[in-house]
């Protein structure tokens, strides 16, 4: 196999798992159960919580990779397959180990609609707790797809980066002129949304308020996106938190690097922000963490909300040529502060056509 950049995530298992329950699940699952377990912690999740009031809602592209790939390699050499190979590889198997472990008794979905799987699973959750369907929620994603086949197939895309030959870390360039496509990345990452009267009540830290979502389908091209339909989207989210482009100071931009996507998106930004755009700062944390696919939406909609909370927005990585094609206000070499951010936005465009928009904003 040719070589390609990836964005491996530094993770053991064993803080979570011990050997007898590692049984049966895959590295995805593990990432999971332990980004949820994290989040949980810092939400001070509350004791004697009512499991019918709770839900679950995970985005993932793939499922278990790995449990797949070595199930199906088993079956090609005529070796035994492990009879937990479904239940390790099955997409919804993350969110159920987090139900299990959060004794989450109300709904628990799975969202898988390619690169805007999690943040869809985000915007689902806000819309429960909205219905007063549940009070609070365990949302985010996950995806761990570097195994040799999964790793093959986008190569043979033709969407993954170029390593670069000195420093691998450099490989993927959103929005340069010399871009080449993304690095293909692994991990979770999990938020706790609740009702504002069930957070106050528990006096729980709050990080920032879930503004609103914009969700569209391109309905055009199962690979190539379309700024139209990204337009939908980022004019749904203002419509949804009952913001204006010009109240709005940050976006993370899905910025996966590969040459048609950054274009479009940024095209889209301009046609909705106008003679605003100077007042937005865009960025892709892509060129950094790599591409999560399934769970790329809800580790963005953290590292959104973390610029809300902070007032600060991360650069873009890597990005030397600034292509002129993408000609949006980014946030280039360091994080930037903005003292005066209020509000902000996470973009997720999937393969597919999927376009789901979360907004954040300040609690104070």
């Amino acid at each position: 196999m040719p070589p390609a950049a990836v964005a491996s995530a530094d993770f053991s298992s064993e803080r979570w798992f011990n050997k007898i329950q590692l049984v049966g699940v895959d590295r995805v699952s593990q990432m999971a159960v332990a980004a949820a377990e994290l989040a949980k912690a810092d939400a001070c999740w509350p004791g004697g919580v009512d499991g019918e009031r709770v839900g679950v809602f995970i985005g993932s592209g793939m499922g278990g990779a790995s449990a797949l790939e070595d199930g199906y390699e088993a079956a090609r050499l005529g070796k035994r397959v492990s009879p937990l190979t479904v239940v390790a590889a099955m997409t919804n198997a993350p969110a159920a180990h987090i139900a299990i472990r959060a004794g989450a008794q109300g709904p628990v979905y799975t969202y898988t609609v390619a690169c805007a799987s999690s943040a869809l699973a985000i915007a689902e959750a806000a819309k429960a707790i909205a219905a007063g369907e549940i009070d609070i929620a365990i949302a985010g994603g996950a995806e761990a797809l570097l195994v040799p086949g999964v790793v093959r197939a986008w190569q043979a895309l033709q969407t993954l980066a170029t390593p670069d030959p000195v420093d691998p870390s450099q490989s993927c360039r959103p929005f340069d002129a010399h871009r080449t496509g993304f690095a293909l990345g692994e991990g979770a990452a999990m938020l706790i949304l609740e009702s504002r009267e069930h957070a106050l009540a528990r006096q729980a830290p709050v990080r920032a308020r879930f503004a609103g979502s914009g969700i569209s389908c391109d309905a055009l091209h199962l690979t190539k996106p379309d700024a139209q339909g990204q337009v939908r989207a980022l004019r749904n989210v203002l419509r949804s938190s009952g913001l204006a482009p010009r109240d709005i100071a940050y976006c993370n931009a899905h910025g996966t690097a590969t040459r048609v996507g950054d274009g479009v998106e940024c095209e889209a930004l301009r046609q909705v922000w106008g003679e605003d755009l100077q007042s937005l700062r865009v960025s892709s944390t892509k060129s950094m963490h790599g591409h999560l696919l399934g769970g790329a939406g809800a580790l963005e909609a953290l590292i959104t909300v973390m610029a809300v909370q902070q007032r600060q927005a991360p650069p873009t990585a890597n990005c030397q040529t600034p292509d002129a094609a993408c000609n949006v206000p980014l946030i280039l070499g360091a994080a930037e502060p903005l003292p005066h951010l209020r509000a902000a936005i996470s973009s997720s465009f999937a393969f597919g056509g999927t376009n789901v928009v979360l907004a954040f904003t300040r609690n104070d």
